[in-house]
Order: C-alpha cells, then sequence, then structure tokens
C-alpha cells in the first residue's frame, strides 16, 4: 500500500483523516510531519498542516532481519569506524517475535567497538536492540560480536571457571573472581552449574557485581574442619536414701 499526503487545519486532524481513508489503526502506520501549519493572523498567512502516513508491511523473519541490518549499518556509519558488516545464519523461525538474528563485525577500525571487557560491544548491542524494539513495536534479539571476540572470550572464562573451581576444592575455601557483566557471569554460573563440589553465587551490586566460587555441602574435595568433640552427659549422682 502506498503512503498517504493529507492537508487539515491541525496535525491531529490531518493523521485521523489519513487513518480513515486507509482504513487503519495508528499503530499499523509510520507518520511523518511535512509541516505543522501556521494559524496566521485573521486569517492572512495561514498554512494547513500536512502529513505523511505509510502503512507499514507485516513483519516477517526476512524483513526483521534486513531492518536490523540496516539499522546497526546507519549506527556504524554514525560512528565514522572503519568496518564491514557480516549476517549470521540466525535462528529460523515463522514468527518475527522469535526470530534471533547475529552480526559479525570486522574490518580496520573493529578492535574499537570492543572497549574494556567487552563493555563497548555490550552497550552497541543494547542500543541496537533498543531501537529495533521502538522501530518495530516487538521484542527482536540481535546478537553482535567483533571478530571472533565473543567466542574467545566464553572460552577462557570457561577456563577460568573450572581452574577455580579446582582450587576451591583442594583448599575448601571460597574464592571471589572480579567483578564482571551479567553476561560473563552467566558463562561462569552454567560452566559450574553441574560442578559436584562447588557451586556459585553472585554478590555486589551494579558495576561490581561479582561470582563467588563456594564449596559445595558435602562434596568430596577441600579440607574438612573437624567437628568438635560431643560433650559428654554429666554423671548423675546416686540419691542418699
Amino acid at each position: 500500500m502506498e503512503s498517504l499526503e493529507v492537508t487539515a487545519k491541525t496535525v491531529d486532524e490531518a493523521i485521523e483523516q489519513a487513518l480513515k481513508q486507509l482504513g487503519v489503526s495508528k499503530d499499523e502506520v509510520e507518520i511523518v510531519v511535512l509541516s505543522e501549519g501556521k494559524k496566521g493572523i485573521l486569517g492572512l498567512g495561514a498554512e494547513p498542516a500536512r502529513v505523511k502516513v505509510t502503512p507499514r508491511q507485516p513483519l516477517t523473519p526476512a524483513n526483521v532481519a534486513e531492518i536490523a541490518r540496516e539499522t546497526l549499518d546507519a549506527l556504524l556509519k554514525s560512528m565514522s569506524v572503519n568496518v564491514a558488516l557480516t549476517q549470521g545464519a540466525g535462528q529460523q523461525s515463522t514468527s518475527p517475535e522469535q526470530v534471533e538474528l547475529s552480526f559479525e563485525i570486522s574490518g580496520e577500525d573493529a578492535g574499537l567497538l570492543i572497549g574494556r571487557r567487552g563493555d563497548t560491544l555490550s552497550s552497541l548491542q543494547f542500543l541496537l536492540n533498543f531501537m529495533l524494539s521502538r522501530k518495530l513495536k516487538t521484542r527482536v534479539m540481535v546478537n553482535i560480536d567483533v571478530e571472533g571476540y565473543r567466542e574467545r572470550r566464553t572460552e577462557v572464562l570457561k577456563g577460568l571457571a573450572v581452574r577455580m573451581a579446582d582450587r576451591v576444592k583442594t583448599s575448601g575455601r571460597p574464592i571471589t573472581l572480579e567483578p564482571m557483566p551479567a553476561r560473563e557471569r552467566r558463562i561462569v554460573h552454567m560452566t559450574l552449574a553441574e560442578h559436584p563440589d562447588v557451586t556459585t553465587q553472585s554478590v555486589g551490586d551494579g558495576e561490581g557485581r561479582k561470582v563467588v566460587i563456594v564449596p559445595r555441602r558435602g562434596g568430596d574435595g577441600g579440607q574438612r574442619v573437624p567437628a568438635p568433640p560431643r560433650a559428654r552427659p554429666p554423671m548423675s549422682r546416686p540419691r542418699v536414701p
């Protein structure tokens, strides 16, 4: 369906007329205000408001992917970075709300998009998903990686979790890891979820939130503190008859 331009005394009246002519609701269209109009003085110099109303295309996994790529590409261009964008296979779905997309960024300036512990990359991904949810009026999950950084980081965290778990098992004492973002803490939790001798928990607030690896109660590893000896019950004195 093509766009429709409508003029009226006010922007609201122009939008209302356009919706009636198209037979759609406001949530089903994109509205561009071409002119807010002018009231004029004593009728002189007055101009009508003018709007352009375009019906949204029904969402499909294909056009969701196209919109996501266009939006991410625009973000990268606004950052003036020299990078290339490649779309991954993603998750196939017949419902736009269940589409999971992935994009790989590479190129001369790709490293600038990672940041300390991936903070810049996480912020870019959050911003993209926020913009898409506003634009598409539905939740879409898009994952972004930079030259395989997330995969490498995941393997590093898994190795760290296993080594620290072995140390906790041997010493019987908890170990607190450095502060991590939620995604990285989740990797540590999942890596040790089935470990027979340790368990994990998160402590702290905000950016200072950390994972603590603690001995599992009843586990086989670690040094155990011996239980104190039981106190003997006092001996009963014989009664004097």
